[in-house]
């Protein structure tokens, strides 16, 4: 095979550990995305995405010490920032601008299903936002 297949690092961010075992299973098959950490809070989030430089972090709102809005704008002051897709409980109208305006490229609340958020993930990869309802 000459052409490369590129391969998308994703670090997961939930305080919760069945939420990211689960997001780890249903990755997991997926041959153009790869899961290469995890973190539980926001400071282990800047610090992971500063140590493994992912393409894409899946961040959830509701997180220990800070909520992700705030570390999703941390994380858009980085020089060469990952793409961000939430994936919360509030699915909301507010929730999804309040995202949006953090710098989120994409948004998937957790009732929206599996396949749900992979499309976001390569959607906003591929420089489409996703913050509207699918």
């Amino acid at each position: 095979m000459n052409e490369q297949t590129k391969v998308c690092q994703i670090l997961i961010v939930d305080d919760v550990p069945a939420v990211r075992e689960s997001l780890r299973w249903l990755l997991q098959d997926e041959h153009d995305l790869s899961v290469v950490g995890e973190a539980t809070n926001g400071a282990q989030a800047l610090e992971r995405v500063a140590e493994l430089k992912p393409q894409v972090v899946i961040l959830d709102i509701e997180l220990p010490d800070q909520d992700g809005y705030a570390v999703a704008r941390q994380l858009k002051q980085l020089p060469h920032p990952p793409t961000i897709v939430f994936l919360s409980i509030h699915g909301d109208a507010d929730s999804r601008e309040r995202a949006r305006l953090a710098g989120a490229d994409g948004f998937v609340a957790k009732g929206d299903g599996s396949t749900a958020l992979v499309e976001h993930i390569r959607a906003a990869v591929g420089g489409r936002t996703s913050h509207e309802r699918s």
